[in-house]
């Protein structure tokens, strides 16, 4: 049976321990590897981890859980699909860090595979899909790894909450139901709402902003009855390099209901100037991507309590 065992690797401008920090924390994951929406611990017992992961591949959202150990004293994390699909037989990989100074460092990727039937045709495939995959995505994580350490001030994380005196169930709903936006909604204008998968959504919609100009964003959706929407945006407004965020609906023993509505965004500081003027820099731009999302989302968090209060 052959098995066969390549690496890539890259070089960043980071620390050793940031780097297995922030791959070893897989809530870093949609900022790091622009396919990922979604990525969620099923169990975790000390070092040995089972995670399931959702993302984007061809245009199309796809989830599968893999197995995890990790290794932070040598700055390695194994990992290995649970149910592998054919041509592929078996396959394991490594992440290994190695420190090379300061806020310099070697990020090497191994995989270790075989094909089913050991078929050398499935061999070759797996060779090839292997190599395009890691040559794509190494330069991505170097790119969001040193944007991840280096430029904090254009990260951004805040929520908005409202209590609502309804059931947890019917607060998803509305949040769930964005195909009836533009009906429940005064900013949104158009929307297009696929779920092939149940629980997992691509979305598509135009929004008003205060100065009336329209834009439009898609966001593959994770959902999880009733409880949270987790969620990345896939086209985003020319102010922004990344956002994902999430809604999550937590019911209280008395049946009042905390919905939140929580956005992370990293700036695209390249268009500052040319969305927000001359004289604007990240500050304004900080401030002005808190309102816009901020006021948006408290907005449909006041229509979903109106519709979940009204259903009491």
């Amino acid at each position: 049976m052959t098995t066969r065992e390549v690496e890539h690797e890259i070089t960043v401008q980071a620390d050793a321990t940031d780097v297995y920090r922030l791959l070893a924390e897989v809530e870093n994951w949609p900022r790091l590897f622009p396919p990922s929406v979604y990525v969620d611990y099923l169990e975790r017992d000390g070092n040995e981890e089972r995670i399931r992961i959702w993302a984007t591949a061809n245009g199309e959202a796809k989830n599968w859980s893999s197995r995890r150990t990790l290794d932070p004293d040598a700055l390695r994390i194994r990992f290995w699909q649970e149910v592998s699909a054919p041509p592929v037989a078996e396959m394991t990989g490594t992440w290994i860090i190695e420190r090379l100074g300061d806020r310099r460092s070697r990020v090497r990727l191994l995989h270790s595979y075989r094909a089913v039937g050991d078929d050398p045709e499935g061999l070759r495939w797996i060779d090839e899909a292997v190599d395009r995959n890691s040559r794509a995505e190494l330069p991505g994580l170097k790119a969001n790894l040193e944007l991840s350490v280096q430029d904090a001030e254009l990260s951004l994380s805040f929520e908005d909450s409202v209590r609502v005196n309804g059931a947890a169930k019917d607060v998803y709903d509305f949040v769930n139901d964005a195909h009836l936006w533009t009906e429940r909604l005064p900013h949104v204008t158009t929307v297009e709402l696929a779920e092939d998968t149940p629980g997992l959504q691509t979305l598509r919609m135009d929004t008003l902003a205060k100065d009336g100009s329209t834009h439009t964003t898609e966001s593959v959706r994770v959902c999880f009855p009733h409880r949270k929407i987790a969620y990345k945006q896939t086209t985003l407004p020319l102010l922004l390099n990344l956002h994902t965020g999430y809604w999550t609906f937590e019911e209280g023993p008395d049946g009042v209901t905390t919905a939140t509505s929580q956005h992370t965004v990293v700036l695209n500081p390249g268009n500052i100037h040319r969305v927000l003027g001359p004289e604007a820099g990240i500050a304004e731009a900080r401030r002005f991507i808190r309102e816009a999302l901020g006021t948006n989302s408290r907005a449909t968090l006041h229509h979903a309590q109106q519709y979940a209060e009204a259903r009491r």
